[in-house]
């Protein structure tokens, strides 16, 4: 209710401050305002964009605030106005206590420039509070004797306000013994005390009953009434008087809880009862009794909590001794706290930024921050420091700001970040310090491409890689920052066979890995050239390249491929021939293989994987021939099947085999005598080929034993013509033997003939393998059945033409090795015909091979 009489009664001198404007004047470039204080929320102070020269609409665009040091924000900005306004209500009486002046302090700082200017505001006191006293009623004793004049202190009167305001006199009921005056003192809490204007007489009149009126100066005025009731004692002749009115003392803010700071001492000059003094606090305020304790015995006083000088620099205390019977005496004790250096110094950052490009010139205005010390004197006189080896500097433009600049041209690359440790050390002795860790970013520019760590690179993949499979990495670093720093892969175009390379190759843009998107063979290309691309996301983007080399590597997937003996395509298996006649080491035939593979994945080794009889046949490890193991026996079957296997030796080893049949036979009629012995397989589909085979033989039969018979009779027609010769006995007689071919001759060079045929079982095309003479370590030649072989005869063979004779016989060996041969074509169709399944396209062949 007294507040809201404070605001009406002077709402008039509000309203005159407001009309009147705030005062402002210019102090060594300080900008001064003076408002009265409880102002509402957002009353007007000043025109601070007027002030600093700005327009309102600058404050925002050039980031103006307010900066304060350990205080609430009492004012604030309007950016739209441009003017300085209250934050809230603002009690003087809290802010400032009694001074006789109560400022306030700040500074305003436009960000952009962080320049800063100080602001005094000025508090004005009204008269919103009325005197108080601290107890409403209280109890006086005095001594029926008492001498007229005599002052007894009264309870303490307090008003917050100042000046006028304040309290300016006590008025006291009308009564006919007592009056009231104030000691003078300015402002503070104020002691009215009782003065005895007329001797009292107890037995008159024991108790005075008086009322005590409290009035400040201000307009109007404001009251406060306290109750005294006065009692009258039986004589005591003297009251306890202390040794010294005033105390004083001096003590360290540090001075340890229970620590006796001083002792007060009255004494009494009565006996007995009345002599006895005890001490108690007149005024005593929370904080006094929870800092101070005074031994109501002694009068002694000691700290019971811990001092400060920062929070409270003086304490005034009125001790009052009382005897027994209620005399008593006042004195004053005034305890000064020192100042001792025990606070460090504090850093308060009030503006800037944590990051700087790495482009910003030298002298750029990082940060400004602000330094304080609560201790006072040299004790709170701070200075701050940088290491010197960074590329900052301070300065200090006002008071206890710092702003930190850089000194020279930073680089990211060489430092990205700057932990600036800003040390704040006071003059204290000994002195105290503080460091502040600033961490500064140095912001990125893009001045730099991405790099790789090696020029070129080479990979090498096992061929039959699965498709999609990841088969190298490539990573770039770029040292900028951020985007600067995102790299991003890619192919350079380019062609493989015609082909463009993304089709085999593909790249992750953002991790650098390559993905195979073909399935590589060894066999069709060895090995793929490409560059790829790092780039940044920077602006501009720079980018670099770096050659990659993929080697495809072999792996064991071609099994070997077996060109000789060829299978025939309907499933039959090829027939060799062998001699019973062969020795052991005889060449019966030979395997050829290759592998399409490389290195040790084509290196082949053959091998007799089955045998019908074991040990008659061995074949080259490495070179695949197949010779007799020993002597053909006459108990060895005419029908050897083998089965070889050829093998790499690639991881794991690939293989192939083939079925060999070999027939055993001295000669083709043998062959031709022991095709009855094999079975044939019954077959309701070629029962009906068999008979017009019987019926083609039986043919061939007549033609050749008809043949027979022309020989039969050319040769004794020979016979006789030679009978004829001999008894001529012309120039034949001069002729050299070794010019005729006889008989023995042709069946010698047939008999080695019949000896080195091989057959093949079940072809379809009736080929027959007539090898060379010498044919050790070479492959079987294969010949058809109707080519001729030339016969090798001796020159003067040939020319003798005058001989009849010797013409005659080398007609007959010819036509011998012609009908041999069509005996053999026979032969061998009968041969397939037991040991395979026949075929209709297999009889057709060999009826046209015969024809």
């Amino acid at each position: 209710m007294a507040v809201l009489q404070s605001r009406w009664h002077y709402s008039g001198l509000i309203l005159l401050f407001i009309l009147l404007g705030t005062l402002r004047e210019a102090r060594a470039g300080q900008i001064h305002y003076s408002i009265p204080e409880e102002l509402d929320k957002g009353s007007f102070v000043g025109n601070i964009a007027r002030d600093l020269g700005l327009e309102p609409q600058e404050l925002a665009e050039r980031g103006v605030r307010i900066v304060s040091r350990g205080r609430m924000q009492l004012f604030a900005l309007n950016s739209r106005s441009g003017s300085l306004v209250t934050a809230g209500r603002i009690d003087r009486e809290e802010l400032c206590a009694q001074r006789a002046r109560c400022l306030v302090n700040f500074n305003i700082l436009v960000e952009d420039k962080l320049n800063l200017f100080p602001v005094e505001v000025e508090i004005v006191d009204i008269n919103d509070n009325a005197p108080r006293f601290l107890r409403e009623e209280l109890e006086v004793k005095i001594i029926e004797n008492a001498a007229l004049s005599s002052r007894f202190p009264l309870m303490e009167v307090y008003d917050p306000d100042v000046g006028v305001n304040s309290l300016q006199g006590f008025k006291l009921s009308e009564n006919s013994h007592f009056s009231v005056e104030m000691p003078g003192k300015a402002d503070g809490p104020k002691y009215p005390e009782l003065v005895l204007e007329r001797a009292l007489d107890r037995e008159e009149q024991a108790i005075h009953r008086l009322v005590l009126t409290a009035t400040d100066g201000g307009d109007p005025a404001r009251s406060s009434v306290a109750r005294i009731l006065v009692t009258v004692l039986d004589a005591n002749d003297n009251a306890p008087v202390f040794t010294q009115p005033v105390y004083r003392v001096n003590v360290p803010e540090n001075l340890p809880v229970g620590t006796p700071v001083l002792s007060v001492n009255a004494t009494d000059q009565d006996e007995g009862v009345h002599a006895e003094v005890t001490y108690s606090v007149v005024r005593i305020t929370e904080k006094i009794s929870k800092t101070f304790c005074l031994n109501v015995l002694t009068g002694e006083i000691s700290t019971s909590a811990v001092l400060d000088y920062e929070d409270t620099s003086f304490y005034e205390l009125d001790i009052e001794a009382r005897d027994g019977p209620g005399l008593q005496d006042r004195a004053k004790v005034l305890i000064t706290i020192l100042d001792v250096n025990d606070n460090v110094p504090e850093v308060v950052v009030t503006s800037g930024s944590r990051s700087v490009a790495e482009s910003t010139p030298p002298g750029t205005v990082i940060i400004l921050f602000q330094v304080y010390d609560r201790d006072s004197g040299l004790n709170g006189l701070v200075t701050c420091s940088i290491s010197k080896s960074l590329p900052f500097e301070l300065e200090k433009p006002v008071d206890n700001y710092y702003r930190l600049v850089t000194s020279t041209v930073l680089d990211r690359e060489q430092v990205s970040t700057y932990n600036i440790t800003v040390t704040a050390t006071d003059k204290g002795i000994p002195p105290l310090s503080t460091e502040m860790l600033i961490s500064l970013n140095v912001a990125d520019i893009n001045d730099n491409p991405p790099a790789f760590p090696h020029t070129s690179y080479s990979v090498y993949i096992p061929e039959n890689n699965p498709r999609g499979a990841s088969i190298f990495s490539v990573t770039a670093h770029d040292p900028d920052n951020r985007e600067n720093a995102q790299v991003t892969y890619s192919l350079a175009e380019d062609t493989i066979q015609g082909v463009p390379l993304s089709s085999y190759i593909s790249i992750n843009s953002d991790t650098g890995i390559l993905y195979a998107l073909h399935s590589f063979d060894y066999e069709q290309f060895r090995d793929l050239q490409l560059r790829v691309i790092a780039s940044d996301s920077g602006d501009p983007p720079l980018s670099s390249n770096v050659s990659l080399s993929i080697f495809v590597l072999d792996r064991n997937d071609n099994t070997p491929e077996i060109l000789y003996p060829v299978l025939p395509t309907d499933g039959s298996t090829g027939v060799e021939l062998a001699p019973r006649s062969a020795e052991p080491g005889y060449l019966v035939t030979k395997v050829v293989a290759v592998d399409r593979d490389s290195g040790q994945n084509a290196w082949l080794s053959y091998r007799l994987l089955k045998a019908s009889e074991p040990g008659l046949f061995v074949v080259g490890l490495h070179t695949g021939e197949v010779r007799t193991a020993r002597a053909l026996l006459d108990r060895d079957a005419l029908k050897q099947s083998l089965v070889v296997a050829v093998q790499d030796h690639g991881q794991p080893p690939l293989s192939a085999t083939v079925t060999l049949t070999v027939a055993v036979a001295d000669s083709i009629p043998d062959v031709l005598a022991d095709l009855g012995s094999l079975e044939v397989p019954h077959d309701s589909d070629a029962s009906g080929l068999t008979l017009y085979l019987v019926v083609a033989v039986a043919a061939v039969s007549c033609v050749f034993l008809a043949f027979v018979i022309v020989l039969l009779a050319l040769r004794l027609r020979h016979w006789h013509l030679s009978r004829l010769l001999q008894t001529s006995g012309s120039g034949l007689a001069r002729v050299p033997a070794s010019h005729f071919v006889g008989v023995d001759g042709v069946r010698a060079f047939l008999q080695t003939y019949s000896h080195e045929v091989s057959l093949t079982a079940d072809s379809r095309g009736s080929h027959v393998i007539f090898p060379q003479p010498n044919y050790a370590d070479t492959l079987i030649s294969q010949e058809s059945c109707g080519k001729s072989e030339p016969l090798l005869i001796q020159e003067d063979f040939c020319k003798a033409q005058d001989s009849t004779v010797q013409v005659r016989l080398f007609s007959f060996a010819v036509n011998y090795i012609v009908l041999r041969r069509f005996f053999f074509c026979i032969s061998r169709g009968l041969l397939n015909l037991s040991f395979l399944k026949f075929h209709p396209q297999t009889l057709i062949k060999y009826v046209s091979n015969f024809l």
